[in-house]
C-alpha cells in the first residue's frame, strides 16, 4: 500500500471525553489503525471512565492518559458545558506542556477532533508539529434550545470561535460527503482556505477472538430480534423504532423482541430523561418492556416476557451477540453525520433499515444491503420490519447478508482509514506557521476571550439583575476581542 513505507511517527490524539459513542469509536479505530501501521500513538483526554469506555481504551491496547480534569468541572449546574469543555482542553494542553510530558513524547503529528477551540493554543505550544483536525459535524448545528434568546447570545462567541479556530489546523478531515457539504455551507471562508478531506469511519473487519466471541453468546433464548443501537439521546429518535414496531399487529411480531441498546451515562441528564421517555412511550403503546444493565439478559424472566428490552450500555462482546441474533438493524437518526453502526451490522450479515438522509445514504445500498426510508413515514418502517420477519425468503435474506459483508470489506475496512490518515499526515509534515509575534498575540487574545467568557457570560445569564450589566459589558468586550483575533488571523 502507498503509505506503508512512510516514516514511523509519534502521533498524539486529543479527544475531550473518551466514553462510548460514534466519535469515540472512530478515535479508537483511527488510533489502533495507525498503531498497527507502526506508529507510536498516545491519546490525551479529560475524561475516561473505565466502566464506560471501549475495550481498547482500558485493556492496554492503547496508551490513554487522562489530564486536565482537576480544575474545571464538565459543567456547572448542568449548564455551560461547552465553556467548561474549552477550559478543560486548555488546562490539559498547558498541563502536559509545562510538565514536560508532551515534549517527552516527541510528537510528529497531532490528531484533534470534536473540539477545535484549543487549536491556536496547541499551535503556539508546538509550532513545528502539524495538526489534523477531524470534524465530525459543526457543533453550532448540534446545539439545542436555540429558540431561547439568552441561549443564542451565549452561543455567539463559541459559534464564531469554532470556525475560526479550525483554520489553525494544517489539514481538516470530515466523516462523509454529507458532512463536507454541511461544513462548506456553514463556513464558506474556511473551505476556501482549506481542502476538506473525506475520511470515512471504518471498522475492524477481522473476526473476534474465540473467547470474546463466546463470552456473551451462551444461553441465547430470546428468539428473533429487531435491533436498535444508539445513545439515549433525543436526536437519535429511538422513538421511531418503537412506534414502527408497535405498528405491526401482534401476529406479525409474535415472538419477536425489539432490543434497544445504547450508550447511557447517568451523569448525562438527557440520557436519563430520554430512557424514561422511551419507557413511557412503550407503556402508552401497550408494549411490555424491561430495562437491564450491561450484563446479558438471556436468562432473565423479565426479558423473556418483554416485547421491548432496553439495554443500558453494551460491551463489545454483547453487541456482537446481539448482531449475531438480529434479523434487522433499525437505524433511526435523521441527518446522521455518518453512522458506524450500520457498518457493524452489515459486516455481521444483518440488513439495515435507516433514514434516507445523511451518512447512511453513503453506506446502505437500497434493496441490496438494506432499505432507506423517510423518518416521517412510520408505516413504511413498519412495512419493512414485517417484510423481513414474515415475507422475505431465507435465500433473499442470505443474499442481502452476503452483499452487506462484501460492501463493508470492500469499502470500509479499518486498514483503509488508517492508510488515508497516514497519507494526510505525510502531506503536512512541514506545516507553514505564522510569525512568533502573531502567534503570541493570537494566543493572548484567545486566553482573554476564555477568561471573559468564563467570568462575564455566566454572570449575565445567571443573575440577570445588577450583575447582568457587568456581564453583558464583559460579553461585548469579548466579542470585540474575537473580531480582533479574526482580523489578525486574516492578515497573517
Amino acid at each position: 500500500m502507498a503509505g506503508i513505507q512512510s516514516k514511523k511517527k509519534s502521533i498524539v490524539f486529543f479527544h475531550p471525553d473518551l466514553g462510548i459513542g460514534g466519535a469515540e469509536r472512530l478515535v479508537i479505530d483511527a488510533a489502533v489503525g495507525l498503531q498497527n501501521r507502526g506508529h507510536k500513538v498516545t491519546i490525551f483526554t479529560s475524561h475516561c471512565d473505565q466502566g464506560h469506555c471501549f475495550d481498547e481504551a482500558r485493556n492496554g491496547t492503547l496508551d490513554v492518559r487522562v489530564r486536565g480534569n482537576t480544575i474545571v468541572p464538565p459543567s456547572v449546574l448542568s449548564r455551560f458545558s461547552i465553556l467548561c469543555a474549552i477550559l478543560r482542553q486548555a488546562h490539559l494542553l498547558i498541563q502536559i506542556k509545562y510538565s514536560g510530558e508532551l515534549d517527552q513524547l516527541e510528537p510528529d503529528a497531532f490528531f484533534v477532533d470534536q473540539l477545535s477551540a484549543g487549536l491556536p493554543l496547541l499551535q503556539w505550544l508546538q509550532p513545528r508539529v502539524p495538526i489534523l483536525f477531524y470534524c465530525h459535524f459543526p457543533d453550532l448545528l448540534l446545539v439545542q434550545g436555540r429558540q431561547q434568546l439568552l441561549k443564542r447570545i451565549y452561543r455567539i462567541l463559541f459559534d464564531s470561535w469554532e470556525g475560526l479556530s479550525m483554520s489553525f489546523a494544517d489539514a481538516i478531515a470530515v466523516n462523509s460527503m454529507f458532512t463536507r457539504g454541511v461544513v462548506g455551507r456553514t463556513w464558506p471562508t474556511l473551505v476556501k482556505e482549506k481542502e476538506l478531506k473525506v475520511v470515512y469511519p471504518c471498522i475492524d473487519i477481522h473476526p473476534p477472538k474465540e473467547g470474546e466471541k463466546q463470552a456473551q453468546g451462551n444461553g441465547w433464548d430470546l428468539g428473533p430480534v429487531l435491533l436498535s443501537i444508539n445513545r439515549y439521546e433525543r436526536k437519535k429518535d429511538v422513538a421511531l423504532a418503537i412506534k414502527a414496531f408497535a405498528g405491526m399487529d401482534k401476529k406479525q411480531r409474535q415472538g419477536v423482541k425489539l432490543v434497544v441498546a445504547g450508550g447511557y451515562d447517568p451523569r448525562v441528564s438527557e440520557n436519563v430523561e430520554y430512557h424514561d421517555e422511551m419507557e413511557r412511550l412503550a407503556k402508552s403503546l401497550k408494549l411490555s418492556y424491561s430495562t437491564h444493565g450491561s450484563s446479558a439478559p438471556f436468562q432473565s424472566a423479565s426479558a423473556r416476557d418483554s416485547e421491548i428490552i432496553f439495554l443500558l450500555n453494551v460491551p463489545n462482546a454483547l453487541k456482537q451477540t446481539l448482531l449475531n441474533n438480529a434479523k434487522l438493524l433499525i437505524y433511526t437518526p435523521s441527518n446522521e453525520h455518518f453512522g458506524i453502526v450500520p457498518l457493524e451490522a452489515m459486516l455481521s450479515g444483518v440488513p439495515v433499515l435507516a433514514a434516507n438522509t445523511g451518512g447512511p445514504t453513503e453506506t446502505v445500498v437500497e434493496g441490496e444491503t438494506g432499505w432507506l426510508r423517510d423518518p416521517e413515514e412510520i408505516q413504511e418502517w413498519t412495512r419493512v420490519m414485517d417484510m423481513v420477519l414474515n415475507q422475505m425468503s431465507s435465500e433473499d435474506l442470505a443474499l442481502m447478508s452476503r452483499s452487506g459483508v462484501a460492501r463493508v470489506r470492500g469499502n470500509f475496512a479499518d486498514t483503509a482509514m488508517a492508510e488515508r490518515l497516514d497519507d494526510i499526515f505525510k502531506t503536512i509534515e512541514n506545516p507553514r506557521r505564522s510569525s512568533t509575534m502573531s502567534s503570541w498575540l493570537v494566543c493572548l487574545l484567545a486566553v482573554i476571550i476564555a477568561m471573559g467568557a468564563s467570568l462575564g457570560i455566566p454572570m449575565a445569564l445567571i443573575t440577570m439583575s445588577g450583575g447582568a450589566t457587568a456581564g453583558l459589558i464583559a460579553l461585548a468586550i469579548v466579542l470585540v476581542l474575537m473580531l480582533l483575533v479574526g482580523v489578525l488571523r486574516r492578515q497573517q
